[in-house]
């Protein structure tokens, strides 16, 4: 499978782009741990074009982490194609456009999914931010608006007509949210459509190394794409590439193994941002991790780790947690 020039091996699966969540550390674990691609944090077009400092910062990429793409949300079409060149200039592998969030301070200005309801708009910013830049352009968007709108099958076709080199579909529509269960039927079909030449990326409720099997061999997916279920997990990528290609379980991926992951993220994150920012993004990891699931009488033990400011201070509750399992 092929995105422009960037050739994967076979099964390819992709860190998702998430606000708050696909900070650099992240990504670099995530790639180490075997994500065939990561994407930064998706950022706001308008931001770019004004200069916002926090939102420049998210431009930032590694070397390591490649190949890597960088999405952007907008629902100007000047701004969006301003901000491409912008982004261009960060030198990622690819461009992704976002037409999926469904958040409301997204959607409900019309950017984000908020553009499923406005289909020629759609289709002009692509068009547009595909004829003015060199880097590969793709798309994340959802099924439709709603169950009465599921639009995607036409809306595949006419999106590649843009000239967009990957189309990643999440299988739900705004509608929902992140409720319910993701319709990968849908995303079936599209990529069965014999008029569809680019591949095709599925996204949603994969959390395990035989769903994402299941995503290739039943629905025939070029790529699969991992989000939530990643949170505070970048070795849940080493699990499936090794599930894919048929080698036992990592017995070496213990308890203290992957403490010792989220520890290197922590540092990382305060490394490459600052302390106190470092820690909030690692923060969110920590709540989510499915490592401290089932330790008795750990609630206690998450509040302060939630509470942690400084680095020491939260690296001295990790190690804790270590030795009370050790």
């Amino acid at each position: 499978m092929k995105i422009g020039n960037i050739e994967f091996d076979k099964y390819p699966v992709f860190l998702a782009p998430m606000e708050d969540v696909t900070d650099i550390g992240f990504r670099l674990l995530c790639k180490r741990y075997g994500a065939s691609m990561v994407y930064t944090e998706f950022v706001s077009a308008e931001a770019l074009v004004r200069s916002i400092k926090s939102t420049m910062t998210k431009l930032t990429i590694s070397e390591d982490e490649r190949p890597v793409g960088i999405q952007i949300y907008g629902r100007d079409a000047d701004a969006m194609v301003e901000a491409a060149k912008i982004v261009e200039e960060a030198h990622p592998d690819i461009i992704d456009l976002n037409f999926g969030c469904p958040v409301k301070k997204v959607a409900g200005k019309g950017a984000g999914a908020g553009m499923l309801k406005n289909i020629p708009l759609m289709l002009d910013i692509t068009r547009r931010v595909v004829d003015a830049v060199k880097a590969p352009v793709t798309v994340k968007t959802r099924l439709g608006w709603d169950n009465n709108n599921l639009i995607i099958t036409d809306l595949a076709e006419q999106l590649q007509d843009c000239g967009i080199q990957a189309l990643t579909i999440h299988g739900r529509t705004r509608a929902q949210m992140y409720t319910g269960d993701a319709d990968w039927t849908l995303i079936g079909e599209v990529k069965k459509n014999p008029r569809i030449h680019i591949p095709i990326i599925g996204n949603g409720d994969i959390t395990s190394p035989e769903q994402t099997k299941e995503a290739f061999e039943k629905y025939g997916v070029d790529a699969v794409m991992i989000g939530r279920a990643t949170f505070g997990r970048p070795w849940i990528f080493k699990e499936i590439r090794d599930y894919l290609d048929g080698k036992p379980v990592d017995e070496t991926l213990d308890f203290n193994k992957k403490l010792d992951i989220l520890e290197e993220q922590l540092r990382i994150n305060v490394e490459r941002i600052d302390e106190y920012r470092g820690i909030i993004h690692t923060r969110r990891h920590l709540a989510a991790t499915p490592l401290f699931k089932g330790i008795p009488d750990f609630r206690q033990t998450r509040i302060a780790m939630l509470r942690a400011g400084k680095m020491d201070e939260l690296m001295d509750i990790l190690e804790d947690v270590r030795k009370r399992l050790g």
